[in-house]
């Protein structure tokens, strides 16, 4: 086995002939005219794909990022209105107890009401 290495490993390989078999003519070999228009449209289509791609995935991104902003504005804004809310109940909670607990006369108004 070691020795069909070595022999393979050793074998020098035949020089390619400089030119073609007999019968065989150069365009039969090469891919020509066409051949050439056909690769350059399938890499003008790869590129402009390549893009839009780019164009929509940037597109997208930029809609999250206005997406997550609108979203963090309104929570912003909910918390406001919340604690504005709860400062205008506790609020008007002290100064609604103070009118509200006394008459003039120092009764409660409650007890005055007569059936």
């Amino acid at each position: 086995m070691h020795h069909l290495l070595l022999s393979l490993a050793t074998t020098p390989t035949p020089l390619p002939t400089p030119t073609l078999r007999e019968g065989i003519s150069e365009d039969q070999v090469t891919p020509g005219l066409l051949g050439f228009i056909m690769t350059a449209f399938f890499v003008v289509a790869t590129a402009l794909l390549i893009v839009d791609m780019v164009r929509r995935i940037r597109r997208v991104r930029y809609r999250a990022q206005v997406e997550e902003d609108r979203m963090a504005a309104a929570a912003a804004a909910d918390v406001e209105a919340a604690e504005a809310a709860e400062a205008g109940a506790s609020g008007q909670q002290a100064r609604g107890g103070a009118a509200q607990g006394t008459a003039d006369d120092g009764t409660d108004p409650a007890q005055d009401q007569r059936p």
